[in-house]
């Protein structure tokens, strides 16, 4: 198993357990998509592998509507993707994904975490160079597969990494192949549970004492109750 296996495990996916919070960034990443992409499924890949994502969170379908109508109606807030940067205590780096509709509040948040906890923003690619840009399926196959052919088989579209996870096949590739990542899952008849982006650290995390943790955690648990924020990474070992 590659680095992207072992990010899996390593990953905490606070996040997700609050459905609430589940549903505003999916709803977020949806209107996105369907604002640049067209609010088609059909015609829009990004969009249909959203849906697949939300749907496969128990996202109901009137919430997935409304994502979608949100893109063209012209009252509705402008989201806009800014990536934030910086270090937390104890030299851990953070890599912040966010979307907002108002970037001073934004910032002006994201700045009084890392005050607070004793870290500091960074300027762009401070820290962006220690995490690789990836994307992710997770799919499902109502026939037996066998893990290494059809690794081998998708290392022509771009895929870096297959391996199953409980009932469910992921597949990790270069950010560039994810519409043909997702073409060869539609077009061989795979279940689409998700489609998404993530980045993985390419440097060794940094082992802290449980005390040290208890500090980082504090400022990540700050950050996962923003509402901007959409993903976090940083390089402290769970």
């Amino acid at each position: 198993m590659g680095r992207a296996f072992e990010f899996r495990k390593e990953r905490k996916f606070k996040r997700w357990g609050n459905m609430a919070k589940v549903f505003t960034r999916l709803g977020k990443e949806i209107s996105m998509a369907a604002k640049s992409g067209g609010m088609d499924p059909d015609n829009n890949p990004r969009l249909r592998a959203l849906i697949s994502t939300a749907r496969s969170e128990n996202m109901p379908k009137d919430n997935i509507e409304r994502a979608i109508k949100r893109a063209i109606e012209k009252d509705h807030s402008d989201y806009k993707e800014i990536v934030y940067e910086g270090y937390g205590p104890h030299g851990i780096a953070f890599l912040i994904e966010t979307a907002t509709d108002n970037s001073t509040r934004t910032v002006a948040n994201v700045r009084s975490y890392f005050n607070k906890f004793g870290g500091s923003l960074g300027t762009s690619g401070s820290v962006e160079f220690m995490f690789e840009k990836k994307c992710v399926f997770k799919v499902k196959s109502a026939k037996p597969v066998d893990i290494e052919e059809l690794e081998l088989e998708l290392i022509d579209f771009g895929a870096e990494e297959v391996f199953p996870d409980e009932d469910a096949i992921v597949i990790y590739g270069s950010f560039e192949s994810y519409g043909n990542i997702q073409k060869f899952i539609e077009e061989k008849g795979f279940e689409l549970i998700s489609g998404a982006f993530e980045r993985i650290p390419n440097v060794e995390l940094k082992t802290l004492t449980e005390e040290q943790k208890a500090e980082v955690d504090k400022l990540i648990d700050r950050f996962d109750n923003d509402d901007d924020v959409q993903n976090l990474y940083h390089t402290m070992a769970n």
